[in-house]
């Protein structure tokens, strides 16, 4: 790890005071990247086992985790698996020194929002940290300034002041990736996109995994439909990409937005 944190960017005026909770249980770790985060400008909690971990995200709300993935006690993606319980929306980005396929896509499914594999720089963890944020808050702001605060497509209702979306009632317990993709497509019914398309759309992204988007598609499946194993709504175009449809909404056919 380089020795010497950067100063902080001044374009990133808006993300100044933001709360990061950093939970790894190595000291150094915790010390250089603090040190990282503080120089660009963030207010930075830390952590050094999964139990301190839980009761700092309750009790100082962070905006953003940082979570190594091997931990005492519990590890990260079960922190991050009840986290979520309590805060959908908050972003987690996880250190792992495990970088297999597998073990990504167990990240996503827990809800984990990006990886980043040790060794890491610094550097680039504070970058990372910056980008998940710059996306939270940037979707938190076009659902504020929509003309359109209450979405409703066949069985499900999408406000988006709240960020949250519901089914017959029932409200959906959505990630904040997974809510980005449901309204990205709810918005664009009828609609076929490849999954490098979403990769670019939701989580801008122009290099990546595919299998990330593959992963979220299958979950939020798993919540909106009434049987995940036959789709009805959010649907597979076979050589292309997905689609959601909604067959008994009028607006589902052709309601597209550019």
């Amino acid at each position: 790890m380089p020795a010497e944190p950067e100063a902080s960017d001044p374009a990133d005026a808006l993300l100044a005071g933001r709360t990061v909770l950093l939970v790894d249980d190595d000291p150094t770790v915790l010390e250089v990247c603090r040190a990282y985060l503080e120089r660009a400008g963030f207010t930075v909690y830390a952590a050094t086992d999964a139990f301190a971990a839980l009761d700092s995200a309750v009790a100082l709300q962070p905006d953003l985790l940082v979570l190594d993935r091997m931990l005492p006690g519990i590890d990260g993606l079960e922190v991050c698996r009840r986290v979520r319980a309590a805060r959908p929306g908050v972003p987690v980005i996880m250190l792992t020194a495990l970088g297999g396929e597998d073990d990504r896509i167990e990240g996503l499914e827990a809800g984990v929002d990006d990886y980043l594999a040790k060794p890491f720089s610094p550097r680039e963890l504070t970058l990372r940290v910056r980008t998940v944020l710059r996306r939270a808050l940037a979707g938190e702001q076009v659902s504020a300034a929509s003309a359109e605060a209450i979405l409703e497509r066949g069985p499900l209702r999408i406000d988006t002041s709240a960020r949250t979306a519901m089914r017959d009632g029932v409200t959906i317990p959505l990630t904040a990736r997974e809510y980005d993709l449901l309204l990205y497509l709810a918005r664009r019914p009828g609609r076929v996109f490849s999954r490098e398309e979403l990769l670019a759309a939701v989580w801008g992204w122009s290099y990546g995994d595919p299998s990330t988007v593959t992963v979220h598609v299958r979950r939020l499946r798993e919540k909106i439909e009434a049987d995940a194993a036959a789709p009805s709504m959010l649907v597979t175009v076979w050589g292309f990409g997905y689609r959601l449809d909604f067959p008994d909404d009028a607006a589902g056919g052709g309601g597209s937005v550019p």
